[in-house]
C-alpha cells in the first residue's frame, strides 16, 4: 500500500472523527501522528494526510457547494457520514491537486469507499466524482 494511500486513510479517520465528536480534525490528525511517531514511514504519510485535511478543511463552502450540485438527488446531510468525508476527499484532490490524476483520485475514493461503507458506496463515489472530473476538464 502507498503512503498517498494511507494518508488518505489517516485524513478520512481525522475527517470522520471531526464531523462525529465536533472537533478539529487538524488536531485529531495530530494526536494520532503523536501516537504512531515510533512507527517508520509516518512522517510522510501524515504530511500528506495534513495537506489533505487542511486543504478541506480550508475550502469546505466550495466543496460542499461542488457536492450539492453533483448528487443528484442526494443532500449533504442525507448521505452517510463516511461517504460525505470520503467525496469531500475526492472532490479535494480532483480540483485541488495537479499532482493527482483524477483517475487516480477518484480510484481511490472509489477504495475507501469498498472498504469503510456500504456496498452502493463505491459506485456512488464514482458517479459524483466521475462528473466533477468531466466538469473540471472542459474548464
Amino acid at each position: 500500500m502507498s503512503a498517498r494511500t494511507k494518508s488518505r486513510k489517516r485524513a478520512l479517520d481525522a475527517l470522520y472523527a471531526s464531523e462525529i465528536r465536533k472537533i478539529d480534525a487538524k488536531s485529531l490528525l495530530s494526536q494520532t501522528a503523536a501516537g504512531v511517531a515510533d512507527r517508520q514511514n509516518q512522517e510522510a504519510i501524515f504530511d500528506y494526510a495534513e495537506t489533505l485535511v487542511v486543504g478541506v478543511t480550508e475550502n469546505l463552502v466550495q466543496i460542499d457547494g461542488e457536492l450539492r450540485l453533483l448528487a443528484d438527488g442526494w443532500s449533504l446531510e442525507r448521505m452517510p457520514n463516511v461517504d460525505r468525508c470520503i467525496l469531500r476527499l475526492g472532490c479535494w484532490e480532483i480540483l485541488h491537486n495537479s499532482d493527482v490524476p483524477n483517475e487516480v483520485a477518484i480510484a481511490e475514493a472509489v477504495a475507501l469507499a469498498a472498504e469503510y461503507s456500504t456496498d452502493d458506496s463505491p459506485k456512488f463515489i464514482n458517479g459524483v466524482l466521475a462528473k466533477l472530473a468531466k466538469g473540471t476538464k472542459a474548464l
